[in-house]
């Protein structure tokens, strides 16, 4: 038997390679403006960093994460999410002394074990965006501003941004209480699930999709009701700021997040086009995170867009892009296969992207390949056109073709390709 991927894992081919670098490219170009640094964190790190920055009762930490001891039995986790880890880096490497507030991003995989569906995988991959040091409301909405800007980068305006506040700890913890007790009287309806999550994690319940939850939620008290002042304050003035900047957003009292860390402002950017799976990103403010960690009590705001959702969305557009060879150069002829092969290295020094055969093929053979791979151009020479000092370019697109003298055709090419 043959072996293949393990379930929910993917290969990333060939052909969707540029997609993806397409992305990361504008993500990356966003970042530069907004004055974010990239970071890179290990993929693995010790258990006890999620256990205790996500929270025990979670669905990550209770049911998805794959976790393995070491020789001496301590156990390690692949990371399942991004911000655990650069906050971890933010305090041991002690970046807040080197800039007092820090703007951080990281694109790459993550490791869930829950069941595979549109666009979610067991290894996925994230674009994350953490700012530290600012505990206002503009850097929320900078935050989500920017996350707006890769959407509309890439050419998706149809997703909507839902907003919510969950609140700060001492306001939150009063909610929980109130929730509780409206859940005890709906205890039947629950699922067993969300029985488990009301009396451990109440506000986990409002993201259940199952019906006979979502009906036993119908007349809930909501988290914007019963908010303090100064949270009320603060969301009130993050509203404030996405009108300023011409931001659409729906505040979905509903909205939760999946991590125990969030406080305050909380986000979603959501479509329609991928099932019950809406959320292509997220995200909110976590101001107790870092100081649970043992750090500093500095604050804390982030965002995940997810890869995978993200290249669904667009090839549902029709928008996969091509890598193709700037130019196939088609030798015949042992001296022409000679030069050709030079010419391609120079060439490629040249930032020009080249194929051609590794064997002598006839013309028609070597044609057929170049326009397998879409090339744009093809340059024939043969002995016959070295002998007379000039080759062939021709415009796969537009067919037309001419002489061009082989003294100068190094910088000829340069000039015509680039």
């Amino acid at each position: 038997m043959s072996i293949a991927t393990i379930k929910g894992f993917k290969d990333i081919l060939p052909h969707e390679t540029p997609i993806w670098q397409w992305i990361e490219k504008n993500a990356r170009d966003i970042f530069r403006v907004f004055g974010f640094k990239e970071i890179r964190t290990p993929l693995l790190e010790w258990t006890e960093l999620f256990t205790r920055g996500i929270g025990q009762e979670t669905d990550i930490v209770s049911k998805e994460m794959y976790t393995l001891a070491d020789s001496r039995g301590r156990n390690q986790t692949l990371r399942p999410e991004a911000t655990a880890s650069v906050v971890r880096a933010y305090i041991e490497h002690r970046l807040y002394l080197l800039n007092p507030v820090q703007k951080l991003f990281s694109i790459g995989p993550m490791f869930r074990h829950e069941r595979p569906q549109k666009g979610r995988f067991r290894q996925f991959h994230q674009i994350n965006a953490e700012l530290f040091g600012d505990p206002g409301p503009r850097s929320d909405a900078e935050l989500i501003n920017m996350a707006m800007h890769i959407f509309y980068r890439v050419g998706l305006t149809d997703v909507t941004l839902n907003i919510n506040s969950l609140g700060c700890t001492s306001c939150r913890s009063e909610f929980k209480n109130r929730l509780r007790g409206f859940l005890a009287d709906r205890r039947d309806m629950l699922c067993g699930e969300c029985q488990r999550r009301a009396e451990l994690n109440p506000l986990r319940v409002f993201d259940c999709k199952i019906d006979s939850c979502r009906s036993a939620m119908t007349g809930a008290p909501v988290m914007l009701d019963h908010i303090c002042d100064a949270c009320k304050n603060h969301f009130e003035a993050v509203k404030r700021h996405l009108d300023d900047l011409g931001i659409k957003y729906v505040v979905n009292t509903l909205l939760v997040r999946g991590l125990d860390y969030y406080s305050r402002t909380t986000f979603e950017i959501q479509t329609d086009r991928l099932g019950a799976q809406s959320a292509v990103a997220g995200g909110g403010r976590y101001d107790g995170l870092i100081s649970e960690l043992d750090g500093p009590p500095h604050s804390g705001m982030g965002f995940a867009i997810g890869f995978e959702r993200l290249v669904a969305l667009l090839e549902e557009e029709a928008r996969p892009l091509a890598d193709n060879p700037d130019l196939f150069i088609i030798a015949l002829g042992d001296e022409a296969f000679r030069k050709g092969f030079i010419w391609a290295d120079t060439l490629r020094k040249e930032g020009i992207s080249i194929e051609m055969e590794y064997e002598a093929k006839g013309l028609k053979a070597q044609m057929k390949r170049a326009d397998k791979l879409n090339a744009k151009r093809v340059l024939i020479a043969g002995d016959d056109e070295l002998a007379k000092g000039s080759v062939v370019l021709r415009n796969m697109e537009t067919k037309a073709q001419e002489e061009i003298s082989i003294t100068d055709l190094i910088q000829n090419l340069v000039k015509n390709i680039k």
